[in-house]
């Protein structure tokens, strides 16, 4: 199935990343998100063009062909902490907001979404405070 033929939250379940996109343009893709983009666009305006090259562009920056398996590991461990723990440092708390905001707009209907919400936090304390214990602990007794 192209994007052509996606819903808005399709889109958004298969890289929650690509909600950026959408946020750009004010397009609702959570209650509103079984709608095409042209469908979306129309009643604001917009060049539904502009959002297929959006999500183009935003799949070409992130796709990556890199040998990791070349890279020294002192090079590596900075590699990781500074994409990875900082991807998760900064992505986490906009999980978290529209966590909450699907929970309280649907949580009466689906009280599992409580349960999401606070199995994620969980997660998300018990990730940082692995990502801390590499950066302290870890990564420094590689790169010595």
């Amino acid at each position: 199935m192209t994007t052509l033929e996606k819903t808005i939250g399709e889109i958004v379940a298969e890289d929650f990343r690509s909600a950026a996109v959408f946020k750009k343009y004010g397009i609702d893709f959570c209650c509103k998100g079984n709608r095409s983009i042209a469908e979306a666009c129309e009643p604001k305006g917009i060049d539904p063009a502009k959002i297929y090259n959006d999500l183009e562009n935003f799949r070409n920056v992130n796709s990556e062909n890199t040998d990791f398996n070349s890279w020294p590991l002192d090079l590596l461990a900075d590699y990781v902490e500074r994409m990875h723990h900082r991807y998760v440092e900064e992505k986490t708390p906009i999980l978290i907001q529209f966590l909450q905001k699907i929970a309280k707009v649907h949580g009466e209907r689906h009280p599992e979404l409580h349960e999401v919400y606070e199995l994620f936090m969980e997660s998300a304390q018990d990730l940082g405070a692995h990502m801390k214990k590499e950066e302290l602990i870890l990564f420094p007794f590689i790169k010595k």
